[in-house]
């Protein structure tokens, strides 16, 4: 009986996979080590992928520095602090260099990013410590700085508690 699951991928040849590479960054800007997984993943050799996207990469339809920029401003927009744009940009492989740079270039008010954030999610005062803390590990997760937190819930009149608690 034939297993059931997910079909094998038929093995790319390169040509198809610089075609499938390119609808890919059609759709979206991709890190390098994305669209080589992308590639390995369709069938193509790990090597053969990294060349493919090498190859893109010096013709200019992937870039690495453009996708940090891109990814960096839109999580910005979308409330996410230095620690989570840094986190997920290096989990995407993208180098600490350019990482850094694309965090310089859009030169956030990270006060001004975390106080909207705040003022959106929660309109008024914690009542107790314990919706502090629920309001605490929220923005943490959301990769903001202790120092940040702790100042946007100062600002609101929020007393200083321990992250610990």
């Amino acid at each position: 009986m034939a297993g059931r699951g997910r079909k094998q991928p038929v093995p790319l040849a390169p040509e198809a996979a610089r075609e499938r590479a390119l609808r890919a960054l059609g759709r979206r800007e991709h890190s390098a080590r994305e669209l080589t997984a992308k590639l390995a993943h369709d069938g193509l050799d790990r090597s053969v992928a990294s060349a493919v996207v090498d190859e893109l990469g010096d013709a200019g339809w992937q870039s690495d520095e453009r996708y940090a920029g891109l990814l960096t401003r839109s999580r910005i927009a979308q409330g996410y602090g230095p620690l989570r744009v840094r986190a997920e940009l290096s989990a995407r492989g993208v180098a600490e260099s350019l990482i850094a740079a694309a965090l310089h270039e859009a030169d956030p008010d990270w006060g001004e990013v975390i106080g909207r954030l705040y003022q959106r999610r929660y309109p008024g005062p914690a009542t107790d410590s314990k919706e502090a803390a629920i309001r605490y590990r929220f923005l943490a997760m959301r990769g903001f700085t202790s120092s940040q937190i702790r100042s946007v819930m100062r600002d609101a009149d929020v007393d200083e508690i321990d992250p610990q608690a």
